[in-house]
């Protein structure tokens, strides 16, 4: 970086609007042009400089300098002398008494000028008494005045202020140092505790510029400092650690700086939008996502270095001010370890010379849930001898089996494993963790860096196991009791994304690093092939479950043969629900875990009858009619009733609904009067994880389109369709909905109000072209190209085709309007959204009931891609 310039342009000598304005385009400019040149310090210093000039330039414009009883101070960020190209400017307008109105109305044309500048101006005007009792109230306004810094106006009257904010009784420090620390607890719970969200926000983010900030706050109230390198000759900072909190700031502020010119305005969150042109911009390249994920991957792990620094520290200030830590009863755990309160402590400095105490002292947590954490003093020891580390930790033979000892323990997973994965064990004992700390995925699928998620894995696989979450998820509790290594699964969680990033197929890589864990780890072949193979097939039941149709017993017998036993079958289960939930907090739902118990349920009785005698697709209909006729006959329906009902039905429909599903049908066909309009039956509360609709009507050419129309001018979100007729040539579709939200339809009113729009679509559909809505920000950030392929099948006069879009409002419906437009009938439909992504799977015909030709898919290929390109660019 060169020499910091100063932007050379006065302000203009006669105030016109027009003339500022430029004044301030012009600065703007510069700025830009500067940040390729100068540092980021030097900038925000610039641009605060900047208006120091232009708010003292105005205060004399409108002969406020000669009011006596009046003072302009800078507070906040802009107090502190740092201002990003669109911060706020925040100010005080502090006054001896209370104002006259012709004083208010003059102070009112100051500050709307200012907004007239389209500048962010937060301003208040107080007295002395004001603003210290509002103060003593509000520890923001409290931490803002901290940091004033005069302007303009009376100085005696800032000095007056200033000395009313330093005495003792305005928030003393303990006081103050638990009102901070407490709004930091406020904040990062807003932010689920975690930095490793995908959009992050780069002040309030946990790790962010706010934590920095805490520090900074704490440290100026009790030492009474100005800077934080003061904190070094307080022994509160090493000059290491100074250093490394000036260097995660400063990249945070880069950050930031390109953030606020891209966004173009006072934007702290860090948008899918605009993080490919703020990588450009910070030299990470403009490749794109490769781009996106380098710059991100450093903004990870600055924020976790952040994070731990901040935690010390404010132990420290919590030991030093509240004298805490004298309070606490001490508690030997072995020659090198004690609890002090909640905390483990390191009784001799030099503990982690024997690199196995590391891991020991991650047991010790696992072994004691009193434990809540780690002092802040043996915190300082873990980073130095971090730091000093050659090689890996699992090169030692006593680290593997502490590390095997904590992997087998009950609460292993608990909190050991969080401690093991925020101070970066993790990292240090597994080299392939460290590819993945920061690795970030650039969809709307994954919320979560791959380490971040894989924790999550992680502490989802252990709530399994904890009484507290027993009914959580019940099915999966029973398996992992009853399983005898459970030990196992967690490390299928550790490694089943561990090769993301790398390139190549992550489930094959993970395979191979899980084989040379478990040789390294002396696991028994076994117990390494059930691993491996883990690692391997972990996204095969969510793939089969999502994307197949799982009623089908061909389906599920041919998923029981990749599985091949139910051992198999109990760890994938439980792995592929942890990892789901792990993914996304907003992407789980009801009906998803309905399709994956009934595939483990259908897979689970396949084993049990036994794979060379699977189940005849006459015996489920037989299974399914019986129980079916017994459920009717409880609501007083015989069966001379229900046969001539059933007999215009086709196999097929008692082979892929359920018996509660087939009773509910017929109860209401039976009473149905009048079958020259449409039934429509929607469930009052979810079957099977959502709301099922099932429509019995005339078929006719477009039926579906139109149902789906309508279905989507309601806004519901559509997860299945089963499309079928009768013998008597009345279509039989059910669809599963959800709302928007992920939950089922409840409302008496809304159920009503869908019923009636599938009622008029089908029967009078409206000629009018029907409102789209448009993508949203974050979809508009991503591009995925319509793909459309055709797939082999067993069925002659059936065609499958799968496709894949950027989901956007409407997506389907689009498609129904295209199948509509070439003459298509759809026989089944598996709707699959993976963030942005929507995987769709068609069973399709010609209107004459057969399969497409060559010729016939690739016009119908050309028209959807075509279709759907328009509608993304929309």
């Amino acid at each position: 970086m060169s020499t910091a310039l100063a932007f050379d342009k006065t302000i203009p000598s006669h105030f016109t609007l027009d003339s500022y304005k430029k004044h301030f385009a012009d600065f703007l400019e510069w700025l830009k042009v500067s940040s390729q040149t100068q540092t980021v310090n030097s900038l925000v210093k610039s641009r605060a400089r900047f208006m120091d000039d232009v708010l003292q330039s105005l205060w004399q414009h409108f002969d406020l300098n000669k009011q006596k009883q009046l003072t302009l101070i800078a507070v906040g960020g802009y107090g502190r002398g740092e201002l990003h190209p669109y911060s706020d400017i925040d100010l005080l307008i502090l006054t001896e008494a209370r104002l006259s109105p012709a004083l208010q109305e003059q102070i009112a044309h100051f500050v709307t000028l200012l907004w007239d500048l389209r500048l962010e101006v937060g301003h208040s005007v107080r007295t002395i008494k004001e603003s210290v009792s509002l103060g003593k109230d509000d520890i923001t306004i409290a931490t803002n005045l901290m940091e004033m810094r005069y302007l303009a106006g009376n100085q005696q009257l800032f000095d007056s202020l200033q000395a009313e904010v330093s005495k003792d009784n305005f928030w003393p420090s303990k006081d103050f140092f638990q009102a901070k620390r407490h709004e930091q607890q406020g904040r990062h719970a807003q932010y689920h505790g975690t930095a490793y969200n995908l959009e992050p926000n780069l002040k309030a983010n946990p790790g962010g510029l706010r934590d920095i900030q805490t520090i900074g706050w704490v440290a100026k109230k009790h030492f009474r400092t100005r800077t934080m390198r003061e904190l070094v000759a307080y022994q509160y900072l090493t000059e290491d650690e100074y250093q490394e909190l000036m260097e995660c700031e400063a990249y945070l502020w880069q950050m930031r700086f390109a953030l606020h010119i891209e966004a173009g305005r006072n934007e702290n969150r860090i948008l899918f939008d605009y993080q490919p042109a703020v990588a450009h911009r910070l030299g990470f390249g403009d490749d794109g996502k490769a781009s996106v994920e380098r710059m991100m991957k450093r903004f990870f792990r600055t924020v976790q270095r952040v994070s731990e620094l901040n935690e010390m520290l404010l132990q420290h200030f919590e030991g030093s001010i509240l004298k805490s830590h004298s309070k606490y009863k001490t508690q030997s755990l072995d020659d090198f370890f004690e609890i002090q309160g909640h905390l483990i402590h390191a009784t001799d400095k030099a503990v982690f010379a024997r690199r196995e105490n590391i891991l020991r002292l991650f047991w010790h947590i696992a072994n004691h849930p009193q434990i809540h954490g780690i002092h802040s003093e043996t915190i300082r020891l873990l980073r130095q001898v971090r730091r000093r580390l050659m090689g890996d930790l699992q090169d030692y033979e006593a680290c593997r089996q502490l590390f095997m000892a904590i992997i087998r323990h009950p609460h292993g997973m608990d909190r050991a494993i969080t401690l093991m994965h925020r101070h970066g064990i993790l990292a240090a004992y597994l080299p392939q963790w460290r590819n993945i700390v920061g690795q970030m995925q650039f969809d709307l699928f994954h919320a979560y860096t791959v380490d971040e998620h894989t924790h999550r894995v992680l502490k989802n696989l252990h709530r399994y196991s904890e009484p507290e979450f027993a009914n959580e998820f019940p099915l999966c509790t029973d398996i992992v009791n009853r399983l005898e290594k459970p030990e196992l699964l967690y490390l299928g969680g550790i490694f089943h994304d561990i090769a993301k990033g790398r390139g190549g197929d992550h489930s094959d890589l993970g395979a191979m690093d899980a084989r040379e864990f478990g040789k390294l780890h002396k696991l028994s072949e076994f117990d390494t092939k059930l691993i491996v193979w883990l690692v391997e097939q972990h996204l095969l039941m969510s793939v089969t479950a999502q994307r197949r149709d799982i009623h089908d017993p061909a389906v599920i017998a041919e998923f029981a043969e990749k599985v091949r036993d139910e051992t198999r079958l109990n760890y994938l289960y439980c792995l592929t629900l942890a990892d789901i939930r792990a993914t996304n907090d907003n992407l789980w739902n009801d009906w998803k875990g309905s399709l994956l118990r009934e595939l483990y349920l259908g897979t689970q009785k396949a084993f049990r009858r036994g794979l060379e005698k699977p189940m005849d697709l006459r015996d489920q209909i037989r299974e399914h009619q019986t129980e079916a006729l017994r459920l009717l006959a409880e609501k007083g329906f015989s069966e001379a009733q229900v046969n001539p009902l059933w007999s215009k039905f086709k196999a097929d429909y008692f082979a892929r609904y359920n018996p509660r599903l087939i009773a509910w049908h017929s109860e209401n066909l039976l009473q149905h009067a009048d079958f020259s309009q449409p039934m429509v039956l929607i469930s009052p509360s979810a079957m099977r994880g959502g709301t099922q609709i099932f429509v019995y009507t005339a078929d006719q050419p477009n039926l579906f389109a139109r149902m789906v129309a309508a279905l989507d001018s309601k806004k519901v979100s559509i997860f299945d369709a089963q499309i079928m007729t009768n013998k008597d040539g009345y279509a039989m579709d059910t669809f599963v909905v959800l709302e928007q939200n992920g939950a089922a339809v409840t409302s008496t009113s809304r159920i009503a109000s869908i019923k009636k729009a599938l009622e008029t679509y089908i029967t009078n559909p409206p000629t009018t072209e029907r409102q789209k809505a448009r993508p949203n920000k974050q979809l508009r950030a991503f591009h995925v190209p319509p793909k459309v392929v055709f797939l082999p099948g067993k069925n002659k006069q059936r065609t499958m085709l799968e496709l894949a879009a950027l989901d956007t409002p409407g997506l389907l419906a689009d498609i129904g309007q295209v199948f509509s437009q070439c003459e298509i009938n759809i026989h089944a439909a598996k709707i699959t959204t993976i963030g942005e992504r929507a995987e769709d799977f068609f069973m399709i015909s010609t209107r004459q009931d057969e399969a497409l030709t060559a010729d016939e898919q690739s016009q119908l290929r050309r028209v959807l891609v075509e279709q759907l390109t328009h509608a993304t660019e929309g």
